[in-house]
């Protein structure tokens, strides 16, 4: 053995290589594995998740574990992580259950995870609040959404299970309150896997196929734990009850049962029988409702026949008071009548148009000779005006000289200067001229 290497210390059991024959890394590797992987074969442990990352093509998801003095690389594969019913984040407290693994390319060890609750609260707990969450940022509680139930639905579809209480109870509640309405049952599973798939497909179904026939859907089942409701949890069937044009009433379990499906639907029965007495009224509930409506409504005839006879009444008094009135009025007419008769309008006016165009003519005659004088005087500015116009003047053989840069009139030689242009206006034309 080389003298380079020192001996064994006290409990070591062997030498890996020598200097004369050394492993590989590989080999070393592959011996931390088997070592490591024997040895922490199942490990619980709590942490930080930090640095986490989803890859999208494989499903595989990446990150680490840590807490105030270490930091553990993390990989859950896709098997694994598609049971995780809530949203992994950067900053959760987790309890994980796997294995130590050695990753050989790169020589470190990791945890591969097989299972993975949030420390403090459940798993399903965490996916309930985190999809309550987004869904109410999308507006599906919203209570303006929410349609009215129909008080008197001709078709009532059920979304459940045909083997259930659930079902029966809400059958008998049915019958024993309006006894031969008319039930469509679409039965899915209510738990365990691709019952939730199979809860959406039936809403959707009615939907598509039944909704002028079908006037609301109740969607439940009986009680159970929170695992047992999951179904109604899931984000496929919150989005199925929210795109139903069918109004839906959720019952689901008992009364202290809360699922998403719930805070999505247009109404909230605490029981599958609750929903059964809400989604229609008690037939002998109906039948008193309408003996009432038909004794009110026997009432209101006899008093309007009461009142027909009294209009009648009324209506004759009024013929009456008007015949009278108006036998008055036409009375007053005639009177009226003979007195214009006897003053003869037409001859006043007659008397009136004449003495009118006496008096035009008579003041024709007044105002002739003011009208001539004006025009006289008129004549005479006329020709006065003639006389002082300028152009007149210019039409003897007169013109106006200007400076044309300033356009000023040149009175005496002393308003021009050697070289100003002149601009000489005559009677007709003009002339430019420089001194």
């Amino acid at each position: 053995m080389n003298t380079l290497f020192p001996a064994p210390s006290e409990g070591s059991e062997f030498y890996l290589g020598s200097l004369d024959k050394p492993i590989s890394v590989g080999e070393l590797t592959e011996l931390i594995k088997v070592k490591l992987e024997g040895t922490f074969a199942d490990v619980v442990v709590v942490g930080e998740i930090s640095n986490f990352k989803a890859h999208p093509a494989s499903g595989h998801l990446y990150f680490s574990l840590k807490d105030p003095t270490a930091n553990l690389t993390a990989v859950m594969f896709k098997g694994s992580a598609s049971r995780l019913k809530y949203k992994v984040q950067d900053g959760q407290r987790v309890v994980a259950f796997g294995r130590i693994s050695v990753y050989p390319p790169r020589g470190n060890y990791q945890i591969v995870i097989t299972r993975m609750e949030p420390e403090g609260m459940g798993a399903l707990q965490l996916a309930f609040e985190q999809l309550k969450k987004k869904l109410e940022a999308e507006g599906f509680f919203d209570p303006a959404r929410k349609r009215p139930i129909p008080k008197f639905p001709r078709c009532i579809g059920l979304v459940t299970a045909s083997s259930g209480a659930a079902v029966r109870d809400m059958l008998n509640v049915l019958e024993r309150r309006f006894s031969g309405i008319r039930i469509c049952l679409y039965s899915v599973k209510v738990q365990g896997e691709g019952s939730a798939e199979e809860v959406a497909r039936a809403i959707d179904h009615f939907n598509r196929f039944f909704s002028k026939e079908v006037d609301v859907l109740i969607v439940g089942r009986g009680g159970g734990s929170i695992e047992d409701l999951w179904a109604f949890n899931e984000e496929i069937v919150a989005r199925a009850i929210f795109n139903s044009k069918i109004p839906v009433i959720s019952a689901v379990g008992h009364e202290v049962d809360f699922t998403i499906a719930d805070f999505v639907a247009d109404l909230r029965a605490p029981t599958p029988s609750a929903a059964a007495e809400l989604v229609i009224a008690n037939k002998m509930e109906v039948i008193l409702h309408v003996d009432h409506m038909v004794k009110r409504l026997l009432q209101v005839r006899h008093r309007l026949e009461f009142a027909e006879i009294r209009i009648d009444e009324l209506v004759q008094k009024l013929v009456r008071s008007l015949e009278s009135r108006l036998a008055d009025e036409f009375l007053k007419l005639e009177q009226w009548r003979g007195k214009l008769i006897a003053h003869q309008p037409h001859r006043v006016l007659e008397n009136y148009r004449v003495r009118l165009a006496h008096s035009s003519v008579r003041l024709s005659k007044a105002l002739a000779p003011a009208f001539e004088r004006i025009r006289n005087q008129i004549d005479r500015n006329i020709v006065q005006l003639k006389h002082l116009n300028p152009r007149a003047i210019m039409d003897r053989g007169y013109s106006i000289v200007r400076i044309l840069k300033t356009k000023k009139v040149v009175k005496k030689a002393a308003d021009v200067r050697m070289g100003d242009e002149l601009l000489i206006e005559l009677s007709k034309g003009q002339i430019k001229a420089k001194v």
